[in-house]
């Protein structure tokens, strides 16, 4: 990542102590870059991760009317009911380390959901193969209701994950990466919650012609997640606009996490540095999208969940890297030889 010459140093310290440490230079291979990316996310030299947390934001979509899911609508609210029993995959992960995980109904069809942090901007967007998935003033409101969570969160905790669930989200994020990058449908579209052949030419399909219909412009990424986005992933790139400046490390899950962090970097470029991307996921346009925002992740397991598994993961794998970094003795500690000083 380009620092600015305050950032490079404080890099620069936390790669002198990591080359300090009893090990040959560089031998934890990435581990070390994933705590100096924290530590100057932080700008700390010795940073510690104790308070986490993953935001699961939920909405329900207009285009899975258009058949682009392998689930029916009324999966989201199911799933947001099974999220606040503690039932889903990312409970599970949570509990295993110790992250707070906290449901957001951004959008979620019918009536308020108890226990879920109530941001809703309306009961679902529009379908977009209609007319635009929400209004710009929505789009706005959406923005600022994650800047208003990424402001508290930043109190809070020391590291924040993004997790989704939205039946047919995948088709939104899709439409988003297309319009902001220019790529074509087909190679932005994937399966998604495991369509088969004609479900995944419906979601190409539904994706060519949204872009034909609104025609977005790139340059105004707002009027882009207005024509085709989703309530949740607006709210995680607003998350993420309220979280840079304010030195809150962000560890983003897959493609629908990706294409609110690339709906975000276009509104400001400078949100980029806050954020860690914790692994490549399965769907097809991921890998492109990841490329778009010249991100390399952590991990590569074939996942395409979402709901911000991948996001619990790499936070216990930082929290693994750090452990190291601050538990290792050092050479002049334990007496050992250093590096270049013998066999």
């Amino acid at each position: 990542m380009s620092m600015d010459p305050e950032a490079a140093d404080l890099a620069g310290r936390i790669r002198r102590r990591w080359d300090s440490l009893t090990k040959p230079p560089g031998s934890l291979g990435r581990l070390e870059e994933m705590v100096v990316r924290y530590g100057v996310i932080r700008g700390e030299a010795m940073p510690r991760l104790e308070r986490k947390a993953i935001y699961i934001f939920c909405g329900d979509h207009g285009v899975a009317r258009a058949g682009v899911s392998a689930y029916p609508q009324e999966v989201t609210r199911q799933m947001v009911a099974n999220f606040l029993r503690g039932g889903a995959a990312i409970n599970v992960l949570c509990r295993h380390y110790g992250i707070q995980p906290i449901v957001v109904n951004a959008g979620v069809a019918g009536e308020p959901i108890e226990g879920a942090v109530d941001c809703r901007v309306g009961p679902g967007t529009a379908d977009f193969l209609a007319g635009p998935a929400m209004t710009r003033s929505q789009a706005e409101q959406a923005l600022e209701a994650g800047r208003s969570l990424a402001r508290e969160a930043a109190r809070c905790y020391d590291v924040c994950g993004l997790g989704e669930m939205g039946i047919a989200n995948t088709t939104s994020a899709a439409a988003l990466l297309c319009a902001l990058s220019g790529l074509p449908a087909e190679e932005c579209v994937g399966r998604g919650t495991g369509v088969d052949e004609a479900g995944l030419e419906r979601k190409v399909a539904a994706v060519r012609r949204a872009m034909e219909l609104h025609r977005p412009r790139a340059g105004d990424p707002v009027g882009v997640l207005a024509a085709v986005g989703g309530f949740e992933i607006a709210e995680m790139a607003g998350f993420i606009l309220g979280a840079a400046p304010r030195r809150l490390p962000v560890v983003v899950d897959g493609f629908i996490g990706g294409a609110a962090a690339l709906v975000a970097r276009a509104i400001e470029p400078k949100t980029a540095g806050c954020l860690i991307f914790s692994h490549r996921s399965a769907e097809r346009g991921h890998r492109r999208l990841l490329e778009l925002l010249g991100a390399e992740p952590y991990l590569e397991l074939g996942m395409r969940l979402g709901e911000g598994t991948g996001a619990a993961l790499a936070i216990g794998l930082l929290e693994a890297a750090l452990a190291l970094y601050r538990g290792m003795a050092t050479f002049a500690e334990a007496g050992v030889s250093g590096a270049g000083e013998g066999g």
